[in-house]
């Protein structure tokens, strides 16, 4: 069975905030698509018109996604007659929201909409970085997050700009169909597959991605590129052209754990997938660059869930 997907169409959309996310979930197969506006048709960032809109819905089936993609200038649009319109129809969505019948979805400026339709307050979200001070002035009682990816907070899942909408698209796909449908789409659109950091079931190599430090991606890569290797954080340092001391801080900061603790989940994982090989603890410890069964046994214990 399909779920439904309701886009809200506004003039001034990023058209990758409408686009990028729409096509994941129709490559999923499992999404029925439709696009709502006060408007009959609309003139997108790109000069792209999008016509033959539905109008907003009265009442939209229990299980739905609302979509709200970003505009251009969310200054100015998102306090124009339509956009006031979808506002007002946001807000009538609210108890279902708040009950879980319906999920929101905010792209990039998005999120200023739905804040401004009283859909945030109290929700952890995000933004795009340059509406972020905008999100906290114009929705005080927004639990806004800086420097992430996406955030979900109940029913209510907000993503930073444009290429965002595409990662929180194939987290919906992985949520609704499981981790390898999104990956499939992954590899389909050739883009990069990264999901929420406190994500309880997410493999490690996917763990601690859902940050935007660029140097701090850098040094995740490196790692994950050759997790048996005998990483020193000073090597790492200067393979991701920055100082030891500065990438500490930084692990510390945006993964919330440091470059030693990083490796050693990825060691983990290399050994668990060697025993599923079919090789013994000690072998699979040896493989994945422990110095022993013992050490790794160790390991597992250290992050074994309390």
């Amino acid at each position: 069975m399909q779920r439904d997907v309701f886009f809200i169409t506004l003039p001034g959309a990023l058209a990758l905030d409408l686009t990028g996310p729409a096509e994941t979930l129709r490559l999923s197969g499992h999404f029925q698509l439709h696009y709502i506006s006060p408007l009959n048709e609309v003139e997108l960032t790109t000069g792209l018109v999008v016509s033959r809109l539905l109008p907003l819905p009265s009442e939209l089936p229990d299980g739905s996604i609302i979509m709200v993609p970003g505009v251009s200038d969310s200054a100015t649009q998102f306090d124009t007659h339509p956009a006031r319109l979808c506002r007002d129809w946001l807000a009538a969505q609210k108890p279902a929201i708040e009950q879980g019948r319906l999920q929101l979805v905010c792209i990039c400026s998005g999120s200023l909409l739905a804040g401004m339709a009283g859909l945030l307050d109290g929700y952890q979200c995000t933004s795009h970085h340059d509406v972020i001070s905008r999100l906290r002035e114009r929705v005080p009682a927004a639990l806004v997050k800086d420097n992430r990816i996406f955030v979900e907070d109940r029913s209510v899942l907000t993503s930073a700009g444009i290429t965002a909408g595409i990662d929180l698209a194939l987290y919906l796909v992985a949520q609704y169909l499981g981790p390898q449908a999104a990956l499939d789409v992954a590899r389909e659109m050739v883009v990069y597959f990264r999901r929420a950091g406190e994500d309880p079931q997410l493999s490690p190599w996917l763990q601690h991605r859902n940050h935007l430090h660029p140097a701090v991606h850098r040094a995740q890569n490196i790692i994950s590129s050759d997790p048996e290797s005998d990483w020193q954080v000073e090597d790492v340092a200067a393979k991701a052209h920055i100082s030891s001391r500065h990438l500490t801080r930084l692990f510390r900061q945006y993964l919330g754990i440091s470059v030693r603790d990083y490796h050693e989940q990825l060691r983990i994982a290399v050994a668990r997938q060697r025993i599923q090989q079919g090789l013994g603890q000690e072998k699979a410890a040896l493989a994945a660059g422990f110095s022993s069964g013992r050490q790794l046994r160790r390991a597992l214990l250290r992050w074994q869930p309390e």
